[in-house]
């Protein structure tokens, strides 16, 4: 029995893999979900101060208090972010790193870097501190209609600032997965997330898959998707 983490992406929450879930503890797994603060269903408390940190913080701190060990530790979108600067507070306790359609950065890079956002603009009266999400069409009508609704704006410090690695991915110890969400028609052959595909391909060091679906993999494919994380998990 593997601790699954479960990292959502911008805008969104810990509601995004509410399909996936009890495919996971079916097979007998303990899986855990963290809510990133000041989107999805913590809202509430959005504000000009939360960045990547405090994202980092809740994750991390979600794998300390409930003493997580052997975990497979899984970033979806703007989760890859996350679970990348997490790694120098909690690499000890992650088996598996996987990057769910995700950002890969390296030391030094935020998700504005690699998503080709102005990394220098900065929060100042006059000017929105938060970034409104882009509306998504799911393979269900029905599915859109419920998750539409459920997309925050999120605090823009989150995709400004830089994410701290001590050594590169390859060299954190953990087994490495990238999924590739492969049907997406919005998205560029030169977009963040299929760069990081390509080398996750070309690489020895990287598990790859994909998956026949837009970047939405846990709502359209949550079947697909918890296959290919019971195979990581073992």
């Amino acid at each position: 029995m593997a601790a699954i983490v479960l990292v959502h992406g911008a805008w969104s929450g810990a509601h995004g893999f509410r399909k996936v879930r009890p495919l996971l503890r079916a097979a007998d797994h303990d899986v855990f979900t963290p809510s990133l603060t000041g989107i999805g269903e913590r809202v509430h408390l959005a504000n000009p101060l939360i960045n990547l940190t405090t994202h980092i913080h809740d994750v991390v701190n979600t794998i300390l208090y409930e003493d997580l060990k052997d975990i497979v530790l899984v970033g979806f979108s703007y989760g890859g972010m996350v679970v990348s600067g997490a790694l120098q507070h909690i690499g000890d306790r992650v088996q598996h790193l996987v990057y769910l359609d995700a950002f890969v950065p390296a030391d030094g890079q935020s998700a504005n870097d690699l998503r080709g956002s102005r990394r220098d603009e900065k929060i100042s009266i006059g000017r929105e501190w938060v970034l409104n999400p882009a509306s998504r069409s799911l393979d269900d009508p029905s599915d859109t209609e419920w998750y539409g609704p459920r997309r925050t704006s999120q605090p823009g410090a989150t995709f400004a600032e830089p994410v701290s690695l001590s050594a590169p991915l390859e060299q954190q110890g953990c087994s490495l997965s990238y999924i590739k969400a492969v049907a997406d028609e919005t998205e560029t052959p030169d977009s963040a997330f299929w760069r990081a595909a390509r080398a996750a391909d070309a690489s020895p060091q990287w598990n790859y898959f994909e998956v026949e679906t837009n970047h939405m993999v846990a709502i359209n494919r949550p079947g697909e998707l918890a296959a290919i994380l019971l195979t990581i998990a073992g």
